[in-house]
């Protein structure tokens, strides 16, 4: 920060030359007019001496004239040159004042207004953080910092999340769904985090979530896995196999997840068979379909060349997929820098972030190449977006980064 308050510095001298300058030109106008005042009272003087030689006789009519005429000369040549006073109605300790004032006002209505948390989040982006505690401080500080980034509030609540704070991620998936709008994705991200934040406890909200998620895209992932954990911790083992059957016909094949849930429904099936109970036949063991298969989409990204002089090498290029209607999060991405562009990547099920969230799951998808010199990977300066296509596409793709990032 100690450059940026340099050049901020040097700025606040710009701006106060402005008004101290006019302040050092009115005091040697005040000299001026000083000298001025001086001359013409020895003009006067002057004056009165030859109109006194003239009245006792010394001088005659035509040498009294002549010496007028002379002492008039004189003033003229003392005074010419001299710029005639501009006359202020401000006075000059206002403007003493306003060099005072104005520094303090500017600094001020910055630390009200300004960003000073962005510049120093943008400093921290830049180097890689130490430890799990690090990262979520800075990404708490990146939604205090951009309250309407669906992307980053999506991550915090995920982090929370995985830190074992239910309650405030269901807070924050909450803001997400507000920002992003009620996609099912989201809204299971939220009943999953209010279920646990309430200690496990089946609310109405849980229940109203879930319904709408399951409303919206039946093949919900979280949802389905939420309402198998509440229907087994309620003995409805019936209820908890065909939910866990439906999840486990949208998880792909080696996905590490169909192990767990293939468990639970083998444990709720033995507690439905012990307590008397037949289990009803169900869809779930049904192999994944073949559109399941492993998506993977090829993309060129290039720089527009206007942009080539504003870039710098060094700057992280962040390369993903997103769902066109879905989850802000990527689903697959890839950091490069610009001094990579321009590069061909692949994209697939391999790069997703998280096991739940892949290319094969969406059925349309979103290409997007950022540019970030702070490391960011929710805002950047520049970016480039593709239009909707299949996550099943098979023909390379290209997407030119020449866009500001809003």
């Amino acid at each position: 920060m100690i450059d940026f308050w340099l050049a901020a510095g040097l700025l606040l001298l710009v701006a106060l030359s402005f008004l101290l300058i006019p302040v050092l030109r009115g005091r040697r106008a005040q000299r001026e007019e000083d000298r001025t005042a001086l001359n013409v009272a020895l003009y006067q003087e002057r004056i009165a001496e030859l109109q006194a030689e003239r009245e006792e006789g010394v001088l005659n009519a035509a040498q009294l004239d002549t010496g007028r005429a002379e002492a008039a000369r004189e003033l003229l040549a003392d005074t010419e040159g001299a710029e005639v006073p501009r006359e202020s109605r401000l006075g000059r300790p206002l403007p003493l004042l306003a060099a005072v004032l104005v520094p303090l006002l500017g600094l001020g209505l910055y630390l009200h207004f300004g960003a000073s948390d962005k510049v120093e989040l943008t400093r921290e982006f830049a180097q890689a953080p130490q430890s799990m505690e690090e990262m979520t401080q800075r990404l708490e500080r990146a939604v205090a910092a951009q309250p309407d980034n669906a992307e980053g509030l999506y991550f915090l609540g995920r982090t929370y999340m995985a830190q074992d704070r239910p309650a405030d991620a269901a807070k924050i998936f909450q803001r997400t769904v507000a920002v992003a709008g009620r996609q099912p994705e989201l809204l299971g991200q939220w009943a999953q985090a209010q279920y646990f934040a309430d200690g496990k406890k089946w609310s109405g909200q849980v229940q109203a979530l879930t319904d709408e998620a399951l409303k919206l895209d039946p093949k919900e992932v979280t949802s389905l896995g939420l309402l198998g954990i509440a229907a087994f911790e309620g003995e409805r083992y019936q209820d908890a196999i065909d939910y866990w059957g439906r999840l486990l016909v949208e998880l792909p094949e080696g996905d590490k997840s169909r192990e767990a849930l293939q468990g639970g429904i083998a444990r709720a099936t033995e507690k439905l068979q012990a307590a008397g109970g037949q289990v009803a036949p169900i869809q779930a063991q049904a192999p994944a379909p073949a559109a399941k298969a492993a998506a993977a989409l090829k993309v060129r990204v290039d720089l527009a060349p206007a942009l080539k002089a504003k870039v710098q090498p060094g700057d992280s290029v962040f390369i993903f997929a997103r769902a066109a209607s879905g989850p802000p999060a990527p689903l697959a991405a890839k950091r490069l820098t610009v001094a990579d562009l321009p590069v061909t990547v692949e994209l697939g099920d391999a790069d997703a972030m998280m096991p739940q969230l892949k290319l094969s799951n969406f059925p349309e998808v979103q290409l997007v190449a950022r540019i970030s010199r702070a490391g960011q990977p929710t805002a950047g300066e520049w970016i480039g977006r593709s239009q909707p296509l299949a996550s099943s596409t098979t023909a390379a793709q290209h997407l030119t980064i020449d866009s500001p990032d809003q």
